[in-house]
């Protein structure tokens, strides 16, 4: 299969990822969106005009279509995804895969039932850094790894998700799940392992304060967002509803054992993550997560020692999410188009959805600690023979 026919559903803030079709091989031959800025949103990303219907049954029924990239709010992800699936059209999903458990699962489901191609797009198992992380693991050079911890300093989070639909629970759940989806997905790839118990806890400590609110429908990220913007109190334009915490942490267990912890925070004046993995023979360290940072290695008995025993510098990339996005795209073309193993995983990506609506029912309850419940084995076995972990 060459020159795929793909379709956008969706043209928002991630349509730039369209962009990274064509030199992977494929079209957009059309989209849906009903919005009216959506088809200068298209064209201004592909650099030419593309048709753009009214919406997803309109596409359907006026283009053959080989795949689809899905690129609208979480919440509509479930419906949107099936829909294509039972058309027998392959899916690129935009993280997370659903905003409910069952709502992933459904997802696999009826990518098992139909045979149908699905990709969720974690971009983030091809940034350097966490692919830097996951060969000196599998090296074993901090050998068994029995703790993974995650800080996750979200800067711009007053911009990228309390103007707009994030800031509600029924659009995302919560940004533990919804943000935090990226970074579970990561540390059960670290650790080759998923999460099963899992207790949380959380607040709306900042953004709640807020009274300046607005109606931001129709407009994107891209229209408001400023770092000349501090302290976060001095936001303004709001979104009408907010319901979500700005600030969580949650550890867990995971099968193989391992503990976890991961801290979200969305009010701190620097935008980045610091992940530390800790094995039996030693542990490593991000520090930055782009070029110009490195992750280092302790590996023998020292005091303080701020570098470590050896660095390894973290490359650059070209494209969004440090060259992640274009890998991405590339490799779901290749899928569609060749079949064979994929870096990212519909079951993990499931599996994170799982561990974030868990931590999110127990930080709203108390911290009561929660059971992550497992994918349908059957489902399981059908992706790792289909769509295998690299």
């Amino acid at each position: 299969m060459t020159g795929l026919r793909v379709g956008v559903v969706g043209i928002g803030a991630r349509a730039s990822l369209a962009a990274h079709l064509a030199p992977a091989g494929a079209t957009v031959v059309a989209a849906a969106d009903p919005a009216p800025a959506a088809p200068d949103r298209l064209a201004a990303a592909l650099g030419h005009a593309v048709p753009v219907h009214p919406g997803l049954d309109d596409l359907l029924a006026a283009e053959r279509l080989d795949a689809a990239m899905v690129l609208t709010p979480d919440d509509t992800h479930e419906e949107i995804a099936v829909t294509l699936l039972e058309a027998g059209v392959a899916v690129y999903l935009e993280k997370p895969i659903a905003i409910t458990t069952e709502g992933a699962d459904r997802i696999l489901a009826t990518a098992h039932r139909t045979g149908t191609k699905l990709y969720v797009g974690h971009n983030m198992r091809h940034m350097h850094v966490v692919r830097l992380m996951k060969e000196i693991i599998d090296r074993g050079d901090i050998g068994e790894v029995k703790a993974v911890w995650c800080r996750h300093f979200v800067g711009d989070g007053g911009d990228y998700y309390f103007k707009d639909w994030h800031a509600e629970r029924a659009r995302t759940t919560g940004l533990l799940l919804q943000k935090g989806a990226h970074d579970l997905d990561v540390i059960h790839w670290l650790a080759g392992s998923s999460t099963r118990e899992v207790v949380a806890m959380g607040d709306l400590a900042v953004y709640g304060q807020v009274t300046d609110r607005a109606d931001n429908s129709g407009r994107l990220m891209t229209d408001w967002y400023s770092r000349d913007v501090w302290p976060p109190l001095t936001q303004t334009g709001l979104h009408p509803t907010i319901d979500v915490e700005d600030i969580s942490m949650l550890t867990g267990r995971l099968d193989s054992g391992a503990l976890i912890s991961y801290q979200q925070c969305h009010f701190t004046p620097d935008y980045w993550r610091s992940y530390t993995v800790i094995g039996t023979e030693g542990r490593l360290e991000n520090v930055g997560d782009g070029a110009g940072g490195e992750v280092r290695v302790w590996n023998r008995r020292t005091g303080f020692s701020e570098r470590g025993d050896v660095q390894h510098p973290i490359q650059a990339g070209t494209g969004g999410h440090g060259g992640a996005d274009p890998l991405t795209v590339a490799e779901f073309v290749r899928l569609v188009r060749d079949g064979g193993p994929t870096a990212t995983s519909p079951v993990a990506a499931r599996d994170a959805v799982a561990a974030g609506v868990a931590a999110t029912a127990s930080l709203r309850d108390g911290a009561r600690p929660r059971r992550v419940p497992e994918a349908d084995p059957e489902v399981v076995a059908y992706f790792a023979r289909h769509q295998r972990r690299a």
